[in-house]
C-alpha cells in the first residue's frame, strides 16, 4: 500500500508497433482505467493501467518525458525504459486536457524530486557527511525508480483498477476498426483542408510565376534597348559629358533591373519549393485515402462476420425451441402412460383383494 492512485480516467490504450514504429496497436479491448500512482517512500510517480489482471501500462514519469496532443482526443508519450510509445484515445477533449495537465504537474514534481535527491547524494558523498558505520547508500536506485522485477511484472491492484468484463472476441475487431477508422477520417479531413489551401496557393503562385516571367522578358528587352541606345549615343552625340552622364544613369538603371531580376529568380525558386511541398502533401493524402478505404473494406468484412454469427445464433435458438417442444410432447405421452399404468395397478390390486 505504499503506492496510492492520485488521479484516474478512462481511455483506449495503444502502443506503437515495434516493427514499423509507425502504426498504432490497440492493447485494450475497450476503454480501461488509466491512473497516476505516487510512491511516497521513493517519491516516484507512475502511470499504470490494467486490462483485467494484465498490466498494459507501467510507465515511470521522468523529467525528460513529454506528453504530446496529436489530435483533439488523442495523446502520446515515449517511455525509453520500456522502449515503446504509449497512446491514449479519450472520449472528449476535456479528458485529454485534464490528463495532459496532470502529466505536466507530476513531471515537474518528478524533476524537483530528482534535483533534491541529487543534492542529497552530493551531500552524502562528501567526507564530512560519511557515517562511522560505512558508506551511505544513494536514496535512488534503478529498482526504486522502475520498481523491482516482481513489481514490474505484477503491479499492485487498487480498488480503482478492478478487472472489468471483457467483450466478446467477435466484437473486438469491429470496435477497434471503428476507432481507427474515426481517427483516420479526422486526419483525412485535416489533410483535405490543407490540400485545398495549398491548391489555391499553388494556382496563385503559378499565375505569379507567369506574370514575373513576362516582366522579366520585358526587363531584358528594356536592358537590350538601353544598351543599344547607349551605343548610338556614344557614336552619334558630340557631347561626351552629357553622353557619359546619360550612360551612367542607364548603367544604374541596368543594375537596378538586374537586381530586380535576381530577386524574381529567388522568388521563383521559393515558389518551386512550395510546389514540391504541395505535391508531397498530395501524395500523403492519397496514401491516407487508400488506408481509409482498406479500413472500410475490413469493417464491411467484420460486419458480414457479425451478420453470419447472428444467423447462426438465431438458427441455434430455433433448434432449441424445437427440442423443447419435442420434450413437452414426450412428457405428455409419458404422463398418459403413467396414468394408464396407475389404473392397471389399481385394477390388479382390486382383483387380488377379491380373490
Amino acid at each position: 500500500f505504499r503506492e496510492q492512485p492520485i488521479f484516474s480516467t478512462r481511455a483506449h490504450v495503444f502502443q506503437i508497433d515495434p516493427n514499423t514504429k509507425k502504426n498504432w496497436v490497440p492493447t485494450s479491448k475497450h476503454a480501461v482505467t488509466v491512473s497516476y500512482f505516487y510512491d511516497s517512500t521513493r517519491n516516484v510517480y507512475r502511470i499504470i493501467s490494467l486490462d483485467g489482471s494484465k498490466a498494459i501500462i507501467n510507465s515511470t514519469i521522468t523529467p525528460n518525458m513529454t506528453f504530446t496532443k496529436t489530435s483533439q482526443k488523442f495523446g502520446q508519450w515515449a517511455d525509453s525504459r520500456a522502449n515503446t510509445v504509449y497512446g491514449l484515445g479519450f472520449s472528449s477533449e476535456h479528458h485529454l486536457s485534464k490528463f495532459a495537465e496532470k502529466f505536466q504537474e507530476f513531471k515537474e514534481a518528478a524533476r524537483l524530486a530528482k534535483e533534491k535527491s541529487q543534492e542529497k547524494m552530493e551531500l552524502t558523498s562528501t567526507p564530512s557527511q560519511e557515517s562511522a558505520g560505512g558508506d551511505i547508500q544513494s536514496p535512488l536506485t534503478p529498482e526504486s525508480i522502475n520498481g523491482t522485477d516482481d513489481e514490474r511484472a505484477t503491479p499492485e491492484v487498487t480498488q480503482n483498477s478492478e478487472p472489468r468484463a471483457e467483450p466478446t472476441q467477435n466484437a473486438l475487431p469491429f470496435t477497434h476498426s471503428s476507432t481507427i477508422s474515426k481517427h483516420w477520417e479526422a486526419e483525412l479531413a485535416t489533410l483535405k483542408g490543407n490540400n485545398a489551401k495549398l491548391t489555391a496557393a499553388l494556382l496563385e503562385s503559378t499565375a505569379n510565376v507567369k506574370q514575373w516571367k513576362q516582366q522579366l522578358a520585358a526587363y531584358q528587352e528594356e536592358a537590350e534597348r538601353l544598351h543599344k541606345r547607349v551605343t548610338e549615343l556614344e557614336c552619334v552625340s558630340s557631347q561626351a559629358n552629357a553622353v557619359h552622364t546619360h550612360k551612367t544613369e542607364l548603367n544604374q538603371t541596368i543594375q537596378e533591373l538586374e537586381s530586380t531580376l535576381k530577386k524574381k529568380e529567388e522568388e521563383i525558386e521559393r515558389l518551386k519549393q512550395e510546389i514540391d511541398n504541395a505535391r508531397e502533401l498530395q501524395a500523403q493524402r492519397d496514401s491516407l485515402t487508400q488506408k481509409l478505404q482498406e479500413v472500410e473494406i475490413r469493417n464491411k468484412d467484420l460486419e458480414g462476420q457479425l451478420s453470419d454469427l447472428e444467423q447462426r445464433l438465431e438458427k441455434s435458438q430455433n433448434e432449441q425451441e424445437a427440442f423443447r417442444n419435442n420434450l413437452k410432447t414426450l412428457l405428455e405421452i409419458l404422463d398418459g402412460k403413467i396414468f394408464e399404468l396407475t389404473e392397471l395397478r389399481d385394477n390388479l390390486a382390486k382383483l387380488i383383494e377379491c380373490s
